[in-house]
């Protein structure tokens, strides 16, 4: 890392832009289930506050099968497939690297206090609940969770031109 200790600024190990899925986890409590990414090099937003999930693989049936088994992987928490929502999705134009679009899926899933307890972290460095005020005004966010979770917090407020 060229003397620098900082991993997102100054990594040059290269990194392969895929699609993705996250999670918005909702604690019984309204608040936001987020994880810390570890400060390590290789990886997008290391040392950043984000929801939990990951790339679409080639043998995932589709994109809700796909953070079914990241969040089995990430936090030993099985979701059935009934709970989890489509909220929105973004998608990134990468063809300034020579790739195709990809795209970033959120679905918002409402966990139950029992699920919390067997929570167990596989990737990352903690996970923690905050309010959307919290995390968006005191945490290091990824910028596309940062967006998204703004948007869910003020998912009422949000309409179409002219609607009443």
């Amino acid at each position: 890392m060229n003397g620098s200790t900082d991993p997102f600024l100054d990594d040059s190990t290269p990194l392969s832009p895929g699609s993705a899925v996250a999670a918005i986890l909702l604690t019984p409590d309204a608040r936001y289930l987020l994880q810390h990414r570890d400060r390590r090099r290789g990886i997008f937003f290391p040392d950043h506050w984000g929801f939990f999930g990951g790339a679409v693989e080639a043998n995932d049936a589709d994109r809700p099968a796909s953070l079914q088994r990241e969040l089995k992987e990430e936090l030993a928490l099985d979701v059935a497939r009934d709970t989890v929502a489509y909220f929105t999705d973004f998608t990134f134009d990468t063809s300034f690297c020579g790739a195709a679009p990809i795209y970033r899926t959120f679905y918002e899933i409402q966990l139950m206090a029992d699920q919390l307890v067997g929570l167990r972290l596989a990737e990352g460095s903690e996970f923690r609940a905050f309010t959307a005020r919290e995390a968006l005004g005191r945490l290091r966010l990824a910028p596309y969770d940062a967006f998204a979770l703004w948007m869910h917090a003020n998912r009422m407020r949000l309409s179409l031109p002219g609607a009443t």
